[in-house]
């Protein structure tokens, strides 16, 4: 990648659904921004448990994973890219509504909704065969034995360790509607990933549609883990 150094910017990771530690996720591909002069951090959200309350029917939702990233986005005034990546689309869209210091936002994977619309906008009632939904807990998560065909055969060397971060997540995040969208207000960007096992990539392109600019990658769910310089060098342009 370029070794252009990029002068006062900041790069905020959200993370998608039903996964702890946004920062790991994110540390390959943060790494090499690093060394571009790119400072980078990741947001938690509080509808995986990231909080103080733990997740569930009674737990936090999509209101509180928007007030945690919000607050983050608005505590420092430099220059940000916002990457979202799949459910974490869902949160910056009203996240990042009037925030004066976003210059970009890239979805990655990513749900890009429009007001009134929530994750169960885009599915058909069912859960996908991938998900096992707990009604009486109120919880959602990732089938162990289906996540690593389905979101890591193309980095599976990192498997384990993205297991170990998996969690369940308040399904009520499912239903809850985007009350804004930034979509419109700064330049969006949408990394396409063509080997997506868990969004496929001809769902990706639709949401694409509403982006400003639309790139797209020989990757699988999760390309800042398989292919982090390519990640690097596209935030770093947008940067």
């Amino acid at each position: 990648m370029s070794r252009v150094k990029v002068e006062a910017m900041r790069v905020v990771f959200v993370h998608g659904a039903c996964v702890l530690d946004g920062a790991w996720w994110w540390q390959p591909t943060g790494a090499l921004l690093q060394d571009a002069g790119v400072r980078s951090t990741a947001a938690l959200l509080p509808s995986c448990g990231e909080g103080r309350m733990p997740a569930g029917a009674v737990g936090p939702g999509l209101p509180e994973d928007v007030a945690a990233v919000r607050e983050l986005l608005a505590a420092q005034d430099e220059p940000t890219v916002v990457v979202a990546h799949s459910y974490g689309g869902i949160v910056t869209a009203q996240a990042a509504v009037d925030v004066a210091s976003i210059q970009h936002v890239l979805l990655i994977s990513s749900y890009l909704a429009e007001v009134g619309e929530s994750l169960a906008s885009f599915g058909d009632g069912s859960p996908a065969p991938f998900l096992d939904v707990d009604p009486d807990a109120g919880t959602f998560g990732v089938r162990l034995e289906r996540f690593a065909d389905t979101f890591m055969h193309d980095c599976r060397e990192f498997a384990d360790d993205a297991a170990a971060r998996l969690t369940r997540q308040s399904v009520q995040v499912t239903q809850q509607p985007v009350e804004a969208v930034v979509w419109g207000q700064v330049p969006t960007s949408y990394l396409v990933c063509a080997h997506d096992r868990g969004t496929p990539a001809d769902r990706q392109r639709e949401f694409a549609r509403r982006a400003d600019q639309v790139f797209e990658v020989d990757a699988g769910h999760h390309p800042f883990l398989s292919q982090p310089a390519a990640v690097c060098d596209l935030v770093a342009g947008l940067a």
